[in-house]
Protein backbone atom coordinates (compact mmCIF):
# COMPACT_ATOMS: atom_id res chain seq x y z
CA UNK A 1 0.00 0.00 0.00
CA UNK A 2 1.74 3.16 -1.16
CA UNK A 3 2.30 6.19 1.82
CA UNK A 4 0.31 9.41 1.07
CA UNK A 5 2.39 11.82 -0.39
CA UNK A 6 2.00 14.18 3.02
CA UNK A 7 3.16 11.74 5.13
CA UNK A 8 6.69 11.52 3.12
CA UNK A 9 6.79 15.22 3.02
CA UNK A 10 6.49 15.17 6.96
CA UNK A 11 9.02 12.70 7.32
CA UNK A 12 11.55 14.56 5.01
CA UNK A 13 11.14 17.55 6.49
CA UNK A 14 11.02 16.29 10.13
CA UNK A 15 14.72 14.16 9.22
CA UNK A 16 15.74 17.52 7.71
CA UNK A 17 14.79 19.62 10.66
CA UNK A 18 15.85 16.55 12.95
CA UNK A 19 19.66 16.41 11.47
CA UNK A 20 20.54 19.96 10.19
CA UNK A 21 18.34 22.05 12.62
CA UNK A 22 20.13 20.57 15.52
CA UNK A 23 23.41 19.80 14.43
CA UNK A 24 23.00 24.02 13.33
CA UNK A 25 21.55 24.98 16.52
CA UNK A 26 24.28 23.04 18.54
CA UNK A 27 26.96 24.58 16.33
CA UNK A 28 25.59 27.81 17.63
CA UNK A 29 25.57 27.24 20.56
CA UNK A 30 29.48 26.06 20.93
CA UNK A 31 30.35 29.21 18.95
CA UNK A 32 28.09 31.20 22.05
CA UNK A 33 30.01 28.94 24.81
CA UNK A 34 33.68 29.75 23.34
CA UNK A 35 32.73 33.14 22.48
CA UNK A 36 33.90 32.59 18.40
CA UNK A 37 31.70 34.49 16.01
CA UNK A 38 33.08 32.37 13.20
CA UNK A 39 32.03 29.18 15.02
CA UNK A 40 28.19 30.32 15.22
CA UNK A 41 28.18 31.46 11.56
CA UNK A 42 29.11 28.24 10.65
CA UNK A 43 25.80 26.87 12.75
CA UNK A 44 23.76 29.75 10.85
CA UNK A 45 24.88 28.50 7.89
CA UNK A 46 23.93 24.76 8.61
CA UNK A 47 20.75 26.60 9.74
CA UNK A 48 20.38 28.18 6.37
CA UNK A 49 21.10 24.94 4.51
CA UNK A 50 18.17 23.32 6.40
CA UNK A 51 15.88 26.15 5.48
CA UNK A 52 17.13 25.63 1.79
CA UNK A 53 16.55 21.37 2.05
CA UNK A 54 12.55 22.55 3.49
CA UNK A 55 12.16 24.97 0.65
CA UNK A 56 13.28 21.87 -1.49
CA UNK A 57 10.92 19.45 -0.03
CA UNK A 58 8.17 21.83 -0.61
CA UNK A 59 9.15 22.37 -4.44
CA UNK A 60 9.51 18.52 -5.02
CA UNK A 61 6.12 17.87 -3.29
CA UNK A 62 4.62 21.05 -4.98
CA UNK A 63 3.18 22.80 -1.95
CA UNK A 64 4.43 25.44 0.78
CA UNK A 65 4.65 25.67 4.15
CA UNK A 66 1.70 24.36 6.16
CA UNK A 67 0.39 26.30 8.85
CA UNK A 68 1.90 24.65 11.41
CA UNK A 69 5.30 24.90 10.36
CA UNK A 70 4.71 28.65 10.05
CA UNK A 71 3.38 28.78 13.16
CA UNK A 72 6.48 27.00 14.53
CA UNK A 73 8.78 28.87 12.84
CA UNK A 74 7.86 32.07 13.58
CA UNK A 75 7.24 31.36 17.37
CA UNK A 76 10.75 30.04 17.63
CA UNK A 77 11.83 32.77 15.81
CA UNK A 78 10.16 34.64 18.46
CA UNK A 79 11.04 32.60 21.80
CA UNK A 80 15.04 33.16 20.49
CA UNK A 81 14.36 36.57 19.96
CA UNK A 82 13.22 36.99 23.39
CA UNK A 83 15.83 35.05 24.80
CA UNK A 84 18.67 36.99 22.63
CA UNK A 85 16.85 40.96 24.01
CA UNK A 86 16.80 39.63 27.11
CA UNK A 87 20.57 38.26 27.52
CA UNK A 88 21.74 41.65 25.90
CA UNK A 89 20.28 43.98 28.12
CA UNK A 90 20.77 41.97 31.29
CA UNK A 91 24.83 42.44 30.42
CA UNK A 92 25.44 38.97 29.90
CA UNK A 93 26.51 38.81 25.77
CA UNK A 94 30.36 39.33 24.89
CA UNK A 95 30.72 41.31 21.71
CA UNK A 96 30.92 37.85 20.04
CA UNK A 97 28.09 36.78 21.37
CA UNK A 98 26.39 39.99 20.37
CA UNK A 99 27.75 39.63 16.68
CA UNK A 100 26.35 36.08 16.25
CA UNK A 101 22.94 36.56 17.41
CA UNK A 102 22.87 39.25 15.41
CA UNK A 103 24.13 37.48 12.08
CA UNK A 104 21.68 34.57 13.14
CA UNK A 105 18.74 37.05 13.86
CA UNK A 106 19.63 39.04 10.27
CA UNK A 107 20.15 35.54 8.13
CA UNK A 108 16.81 34.23 9.01
CA UNK A 109 14.98 37.80 8.76
CA UNK A 110 16.26 38.10 5.36
CA UNK A 111 15.57 34.56 4.28
CA UNK A 112 12.27 34.41 5.18
CA UNK A 113 11.58 37.74 3.39
CA UNK A 114 13.87 36.22 0.00
CA UNK A 115 11.25 33.42 0.71
CA UNK A 116 8.06 35.44 0.32
CA UNK A 117 9.04 37.32 -2.42
CA UNK A 118 10.28 34.11 -4.79
CA UNK A 119 7.60 32.32 -3.64
CA UNK A 120 4.73 35.10 -4.03
CA UNK A 121 6.32 37.78 -6.09
CA UNK A 122 6.59 41.51 -4.08
CA UNK A 123 3.13 42.26 -4.44
CA UNK A 124 1.55 38.90 -3.30
CA UNK A 125 3.91 38.76 -0.01
CA UNK A 126 2.62 42.22 0.92
CA UNK A 127 -1.08 40.78 0.09
CA UNK A 128 -0.17 37.04 2.40
CA UNK A 129 -0.30 39.73 5.28
CA UNK A 130 -2.66 42.66 4.77
CA UNK A 131 -5.95 42.57 4.83
CA UNK A 132 -8.31 44.16 2.56
CA UNK A 133 -11.23 46.19 4.14
CA UNK A 134 -13.87 43.82 2.69
CA UNK A 135 -12.22 40.59 3.89
CA UNK A 136 -12.16 41.63 7.28
CA UNK A 137 -16.17 42.69 7.11
CA UNK A 138 -16.69 39.61 5.53
CA UNK A 139 -14.82 37.65 8.62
Amino acid sequence: MPTPPHIERGILVFAIWACLGFLGLGIVLEGFARDLWALSAGGVAVIVLAFGAHIVVNGVFDTGFTRGEAVLGIGFYGLLGLVFILGAVGGNLSLPDLYSGLSLFGVLAAGFLAYLATRHGLRGAFSQFHIKPTQAEKA
